[in-house]
């Protein structure tokens, strides 16, 4: 995919219709809604994805982050919510992305890889050519692994490889903040940037926090 000097911003974990609407305004082109883990928790209810994914104005996205892995249960999902992009964190392990993509026409699929290694563009590679982007993210190795964007930080080097092999949209995910999401665009060139913890405080969105990564991101974009 060819490089992107200004890339678009997602805002994850979205916790409140407040929160929607807050990164809106700031100029969020897609929100990250986090249903169900794996270990059974959940960061906000369905009934509340369901409310911000009907009130999103056109050009905005609304990210449903899954943790199942099968496609049936995937599809009732979406069906339930009304949500415009699927977000897959985990391997699928019944059904394809083409499944999806054929039950669900007009919904993004959009798949999460871990970065860990070399192995990591191997399985971009593999997976591209069935979804409508990626999401780059650091791997979570606590046995309490959570979707979204992580705190970790890993090797920009790799992701950068995939953007350039790839012929889908990347998102970049983990660890970014206000004080290194310039860095991370100078060197990925993502299509989109994804934040969670970066623009938060004790869980709760911070307003000052979230204005400094618009600025950076757009002062980014400026300067290349």
């Amino acid at each position: 995919m060819e490089p992107t000097t200004r890339p678009r911003i997602k805002i994850c974990c979205i916790g409140s219709v407040e929160e929607a609407k807050q990164s809106i305004r700031y100029g969020a082109s897609a929100l990250g809604l986090v249903s169900e883990m794996s270990n059974g928790s959940s960061l906000v209810s369905e009934g509340l994805i369901a409310q911000v994914a009907s009130m999103v104005p056109p050009g905005v996205s609304s990210f449903l982050l899954t943790s199942k892995s099968d496609t049936l249960a995937i599809v009732a999902q979406q069906r339930r919510l009304g949500v415009n992009a699927i977000q897959i964190c985990d391997r699928l392990q019944y059904g394809t992305h083409g499944d999806l993509r054929q039950a669900l026409p007009g919904i993004a699929i959009v798949q999460s890889i871990s970065i860990t290694g070399e192995e990591s563009i191997k399985e971009a590679l593999f997976i591209a050519p069935h979804v409508s982007a990626l999401v780059l993210n650091s791997n979570d190795s606590s046995e309490t692994q959570e979707l979204g964007d992580t705190e970790q930080l890993h090797n920009w080097e790799i992701s950068k490889r995939i953007r350039e092999l790839v012929d889908v949209p990347v998102f970049l995910a983990g660890g970014l903040t206000p004080d290194n999401v310039a860095d991370a665009i100078q060197t990925v060139q993502p299509f989109g940037v994804d934040v969670c913890s970066g623009v938060r405080t004790q869980g709760q969105l911070d307003e000052s926090k979230l204005s400094q990564f618009f600025s950076q991101v757009y002062a980014s974009a400026d300067s290349a």
